[in-house]
């Protein structure tokens, strides 16, 4: 999981990651003192689905105040909104950064609005399978002011940081894929179909799709010539995520299995399967 450019001491260092920054590798001196800055208007999809190799990247905007002494536009100064889970400010945390660092415009003499992406990368293992679920946004700065953060030694007294949480809310959900077959086909006009299907979920701690067991899918009916899907029933997946059930054939169509999400997992619609009523 990645880690943010959090400035703080550690045995006389100053450990800068997430950012990309460089690291001080000699002894530092002094304490980082409280950046004037505050973070608002932060700005984030309500959910992002993640798969278990390709990498997600979901946009975030803010607005950056700060006091006259700060400018967000020196080269030595850096932003970032990161996502956490449990109480903020938590080293145990989880947490989850962008790859780069906010770029940011300035609007007035005290504000500028920022953005930046929060990057998943489930493949490296950023996410476990507890993480699914609602997780909050926040935002840091660093200001160096003047100094290179990769010089030998840096007077930590003349660097600035403050981060804030609790700023949104966002689900990160197991992505979920879902299959639909009918059969056989073509039928008989009143024979019975067949619809079987699987409904699976990314599962982050093995890196492949897993059986959702035990969940409500709905059975649903396209006719031809039609673009609206109807319910026709709900049934509850198997221990390892199968789906089967069966319908009198009526009419030509398509049929799917639909699922609505849970807390944890994406909700998803297989593509429909056609059935040829003769």
């Amino acid at each position: 999981m990645r880690i943010r450019a959090t400035v703080a001491v550690v045995s006389g260092a100053l450990a800068l990651t997430g950012l990309a920054l460089p690291t001080a590798q000699a002894a530092d001196s002094g304490t980082p003192y409280t950046l004037d800055v505050s973070f608002s208007n932060f700005k984030i999809a309500s959910s992002v689905k993640v798969g278990t190799s390709a990498a997600v990247s979901t946009k975030v905007t803010y607005t950056l105040t700060h006091g006259s002494d700060v400018d967000p536009t020196a080269s030595d100064f850096f932003t970032d909104p990161f996502l956490y889970r449990g109480t903020f400010g938590a080293d145990s945390t989880p947490q989850l950064y962008g790859d780069d660092a906010a770029t940011c415009t300035v609007t007035s003499a005290t504000t500028a609005t920022c953005t930046g992406t929060i990057d998943i990368h489930p493949a490296d293992g950023d996410l476990s399978n507890a993480d699914a679920g609602t997780w909050k946004g926040g935002a840091e700065a660093v200001d160096f002011n003047g100094q290179d953060p990769s010089s030998g030694s840096l007077d930590l007294s003349k660097v600035g940081y403050k981060d804030q949480g609790d700023l949104a809310s966002i689900k990160v959900l197991r992505l979920a894929k879902l299959t639909a077959n009918a059969s056989p086909e073509p039928v008989r006009k009143g024979r019975t179909i067949t619809v079987t299907g699987k409904l699976t979920r990314a599962n982050w701690d093995a890196g492949t799709y897993s059986g959702y067991s035990a969940q409500y899918v709905k059975l649903q009916f396209r006719k031809k010539g039609s673009s609206t899907y109807t319910t026709v029933k709900t049934i509850k997946s198997s221990s390892t995520g199968g789906l089967s059930t069966t319908v009198t054939a009526s009419a030509d169509g398509y049929y799917r299995y639909s699922f609505a999400g849970s807390a944890t997992t994406s909700s998803v619609s297989a593509t429909g399967d056609y059935i040829d009523v003769q």
